[in-house]
Order: C-alpha cells, then structure tokens, then sequence
C-alpha cells in the first residue's frame, strides 16, 4: 500500500495536539521545540482553548465543535473519512517532518493511549515523541545513546518479541527475551549513562518528563529504521 499523500512538510519538528487531557504546559513546551502545530481532529478545539491556531486539522471530524469549525475556515481541514485508521494514525502519516511532539495522547482513556502506542510500532520509520504530564515515550530507534543520571527512572515495553543490549542499566537487557505477554522492561533504573540497542522495531521508552530536552538532544544522533 502506498504511503498516504502529505498535507504538511516541515524541515524543523512539528507539534500535534491531541484531543485527550491537553494540558497548556504540554502544548507550550512542544511548540517551544516544535514549532508548526497540527491538530488531530476535536484536539484543535483543545488548542484554541489554549490560546492556539493549528495550521491544519487531519481527522474524520467527528470530534472538532462547529465552532472550531467556524473559527478554523474550510482551508485548514484535511477530513479523512475512513475508519480503518485512528485520528492520530492519520495524522501521523501525513506529517513530514524530522520529528513530531505529540500531546494531548497519553492521558484520559487507556484505549486511545494503547491505539496511539500501536500506531508508533506498525509505523517505526516515523519518529515521534509523546510528551504526558509526568512522561515522556517513544518508539525505540535502533540504537539511542542516553546521557541520564544514576537513578533516574528507565522503562521498556515490547510491543513484539524481541531481544535487546544495553549498557548502563542497573539491571542489564543482555539475554532476555522480551515479549508482550513475556519479560517486559519498566522500572529499570540508570547507573549513569545509558546505551540502548534493538534489532528489531517494536520497543517502547519511557522516561520522567524532566528527560525531554535530553532525549531529543540524543535522537540527533541515533539512526532512524528504514522504510518498509
């Protein structure tokens, strides 16, 4: 199948809201390292009550108020009908651009939260950071060099059967086999500064909030999976 036309092409990352708990601090800071905003479908009534003007809205719009319908004009809505795809999905898959911040995705309900992890595992080539109140996740490159603090919090989460190495970890990922319904790796800790490697596409990262400017700071120099 091919890969789906491009509504907006971005040289520096780019900000998505999400409909979910949008909190102003979430938004602000992504827009601070991300400076285009997108909005997933009602997540654009989200960011107009926060004081933000998406640039365009990609969705089914069956969420997005005729208010913000009003306020937006035809022109910056991208409406996808199709119903085999979340709105994040869909968002995601239009957007080109070095990085996404997506906000406004991990909190209020726990499905939505899981059909936005399985999208950033079927679709690892696009490289997007959720940023949370409390957490920060992402889908693992194939390789991240991590520059943490002992003690700092460092958890994992196969979305696919998996192994992996690392150095760094209090306790080492070297030897398990990671599944989803198997071994899993959350609350591991740094000993200093991490390495993280993966053969495979599929591993999730989560790391306290506070790591976001380290943590984009390091996917500079990680490389990213290939294009199916």
């Amino acid at each position: 199948m091919s890969a789906p036309a491009p509504i907006l092409c971005a040289a520096v990352p780019v900000t998505l809201a999400g409909g979910g708990k949008l909190r102003a601090r979430d938004l602000t800071d992504c827009l601070a390292r991300a400076p285009h905003l997108v909005a997933a479908d009602g997540g654009a009534d989200a960011a107009l009550a926060l004081g933000h003007r998406p640039e365009a809205v990609i969705g089914d719009m069956d969420s997005l108020s005729p208010e913000g319908r009003a306020v937006l004009g035809q022109a910056v809505l991208h409406q996808i009908a199709e119903q085999d795809s979340t709105d994040f999905e869909k968002c995601l898959t239009r957007i080109v651009a070095p990085l996404v911040l997506a906000a406004g995705f991990m909190g209020r309900r726990m499905d939505h939260a899981l059909a936005v992890l399985n999208t950033l595992a079927r679709h690892p080539h696009r490289r997007c950071v959720l940023v949370g109140k409390t957490d920060i996740a992402l889908l693992m490159p194939p390789r991240i060099d991590l520059p943490l603090h002992p003690g700092t919090r460092v958890s994992l989460f196969p979305l696919v059967a998996m192994g992996g190495r690392s150095r760094g970890l209090e306790w080492p990922l070297d030897g398990i086999g990671f599944a989803p319904a198997g071994p899993v790796g959350t609350s591991n800790r740094a000993a200093g500064p991490v390495r993280l490697e993966f053969d495979t596409p599929g591993m999730l990262l989560f790391l306290p909030r506070d790591c976001l400017d380290l943590l984009l700071e390091a996917l500079k120099a990680a490389p990213e999976w290939p294009e199916s």
